[in-house]
């Protein structure tokens, strides 16, 4: 997966919306609206709103204490200092809607992943 526009979550818990808009090429405003929130997605809204643009997740969530154990293409759930948080991981960069496009995780404890897949 190449051509990741990144895009900033618009508020301090819109990061799932955040991650489908840039994994999708969507608009974020149209994601929210998808979701129906403008707040906290659970996973289920995160699946919904993949199968929703054509992709997948993997069924089980898996541990990546390193960004090289990651798929190409990923879904992130990090416990970072100040909550769980939603990023993406695409051809070896993070693509974080609340610090940008990094090289590696951002300061996180715990780090899940479930891999994303085009249906």
């Amino acid at each position: 997966m190449s051509g990741i526009v990144h895009i900033f979550e618009p508020n301090p818990l819109a990061c799932g919306q955040a991650v489908i808009a840039m994994a999708a090429g969507a608009d974020v405003n149209d994601v929210i609206a998808l979701v129906g929130t403008e707040r906290e997605t659970a996973l289920s809204d995160m699946r919904a709103a993949f199968m929703h643009y054509g992709f997948s997740l993997s069924a089980e969530r898996k541990e990546a204490k390193a960004v090289g154990e990651l798929p190409e293409f990923a879904l992130l759930s990090l416990e970072t200092p100040r909550c769980w948080h939603w990023s993406l991981y695409a051809c070896g960069r993070v693509y974080d809607p609340e610090h940008g496009v990094l090289d590696d995780f951002p300061e996180s404890k715990r780090k899940y992943y479930w891999e994303i897949r085009k249906i």
